[in-house]
């Protein structure tokens, strides 16, 4: 009998909770924090980019991927999600998920950076939504072991092998392997689109454990969130309809940074809004949809629609005021193609690993996709007792830099750590920056798991420091990091990062 136990309820996790459930001689226990519909899978707006129509293909979907990654995707990695995207996709409608349809066909629109209108919806723009609640439907008819609102703390390792977790009532939940399909960590930041569940917690039981994690400098700030308490999501479907950015004179901007204007990839809008921003003071810039239609806008964007009106904003009528915040981290604990980590045992999917797929900036819409992927792929993986832990021995990723984690000082408020990694590693970094802010993160300890606030706080303080030593390592620039005393990309081909922690003497 194997015992799996995942550990999140996003695509990732529950689509490998729910492809194990019935395996023979496996039982499964999927753990989450909160409940089920806490995660980000959950407010995902964009949608899932994936080949459904003749007229596209795998090739340039890959191609595509490959482009926005900067130079440091994993050719490898791209190829299966692309490759293997559809066959997910249509596993997801099996299980239940009702994309959006039109003439009788998948409706498909149009997103920065892709070639081709791929990316499928459900709701409208509760694409994460529609997904979660299908697959915790089906979750909640299966035979899995659900339990909600459990915190876990650690990693249970004996003998170099990951065999469970403590839970933060000193429970030990044991099992055969565990697949960490935890999510990300927006909550580094004051700014973000993600959920307040977004704490890393996985990526810090991993690395506390002694996992190698990869490319943690590369954090994507998704260039428009609502400029308003809660920094409501505005997804990029919105400018792939047509709507443009201008500045407070009401001049359009981004044509005078990037060839695709509104459509350029993530980084490069982010800090193009970023950088008018600093002309005007501060003050944000204007997401124009009005051209669209507050009848269209209603229609296509409910979600959005709600949200913005909620707000005080008519932006049927009214340019909305909007901002660059954290949203996806490309970076997370380093994995190969079948989900192995450095740790036997221990799994990783979804945004909380890193297998090299997204490279430097993640393409929109491939997320929702990853998970769907890898979150099937990881199931074969367990069962098929592939011996011996997944590790990337090639030149294109280094050998990780060692982080002493310290426990000196007081901890710090979460306040006073969000604004520190907003400082010195936002949209834009330097050497000084990074520098203090690794010497303060040192001063400050590491919070004690007392409670599942200070938990997280906790597992933020550690990603926190891992993100800082990555980012002031990387003397380059490319993709989600950005240094401006290294305004240029490195030589090619590019490394992919490594860093793991080591307790302090």
């Amino acid at each position: 009998m194997t015992h799996l136990l995942v550990v999140g309820s996003g695509v990732a996790g529950l689509t490998a909770a729910l492809d194990a459930d019935g395996r023979p001689g496996v039982t499964v226990t999927l753990l989450t924090k909160a409940t089920l519909e806490s995660s980000n899978t959950w407010f995902a707006q964009g949608g899932v980019a994936v080949v459904t129509s003749s007229d596209d293909t795998v090739a340039e979907h890959v191609a595509d991927t490959l482009a926005a990654g900067a130079g440091l995707s994993d050719d490898e990695a791209v190829e299966v999600l692309c490759a293997e995207g559809p066959e997910a996709v249509q596993h997801l409608i099996d299980r239940g998920v009702l994309f959006d349809v039109h003439d009788g066909q998948l409706a498909r629109g149009l997103e920065a950076a892709h070639s081709h209108e791929r990316i499928l919806h459900a709701g409208g723009d509760a694409t994460g939504a529609a997904i979660a609640a299908a697959l915790i439907a089906r979750l909640r008819d299966s035979t899995v072991t659900v339990r909600e609102n459990t915190t876990a703390v650690d990693l249970l390792v004996e003998g170099g092998r990951v065999v469970g977790v403590r839970l933060l009532d000193g429970e030990r939940l044991e099992a055969d392997a565990v697949v960490l399909a935890t999510g990300g960590a927006g909550q580094l930041y004051p700014y973000t689109t993600n959920p307040a569940v977004a704490t890393g917690d996985g990526l810090a039981m991993a690395l506390r454990a002694g996992a190698v994690a990869a490319d943690l400098e590369f954090y994507q700030f998704h260039p428009t969130s609502l400029a308003a308490p809660g920094n409501h999501l505005v997804s990029e479907a919105v400018r792939g309809e047509g709507a443009v950015l201008i500045d407070r004179d009401g001049r359009r901007f981004m044509q005078d940074v990037h060839p695709d204007a509104e459509l350029a990839p993530r980084d490069v809008v982010a800090r193009g809004i970023a950088a008018q921003m600093a002309l005007q003071g501060g003050e944000p810039v204007r997401l124009d949809a009005t051209a669209l239609g507050a009848e269209f806008l209603a229609r296509r964007f409910p979600t959005i629609d709600a949200a913005v009106r909620a707000r005080g904003f008519d932006w049927g009528r009214d340019p909305l005021p909007v901002t660059p915040a954290a949203h996806y981290f490309m970076g997370g604990i380093r994995t190969d193609l079948w989900a192995r980590t450095s740790l036997p045992g221990l799994f990783a999917v979804g945004e909380v690993a890193c297998n090299g797929l997204h490279g430097a900036n993640r393409l929109a819409s491939n997320s929702l996709l990853e998970g769907a992927v890898y979150g099937r792929r990881v199931v074969d993986t367990v069962l098929a007792g592939v011996p011996g832990p997944g590790r990337h021995d090639d030149a294109e990723w280094a050998a990780p830099i060692k982080v002493v984690l310290d426990g000196r000082g007081v901890a710090p408020s979460r306040a006073e750590l969000q604004q520190l990694l907003w400082d010195a590693a936002g949209l834009t970094r330097d050497a000084t920056g990074l520098t203090a802010a690794a010497e303060q993160l040192a001063r400050w300890a590491v919070p004690a798991a007392t409670d599942a606030k200070s938990a997280e706080d906790a597992n933020l303080r550690v990603v926190a420091q891992a993100v800082v030593a990555s980012a002031l390592a990387r003397r380059e620039s490319r993709g989600g990091h950005f240094r401006s005393d290294f305004p240029e990309a490195g030589p090619s081909p590019a490394v992919h990062s490594g860093v793991v922690i080591v307790a302090g003497e």
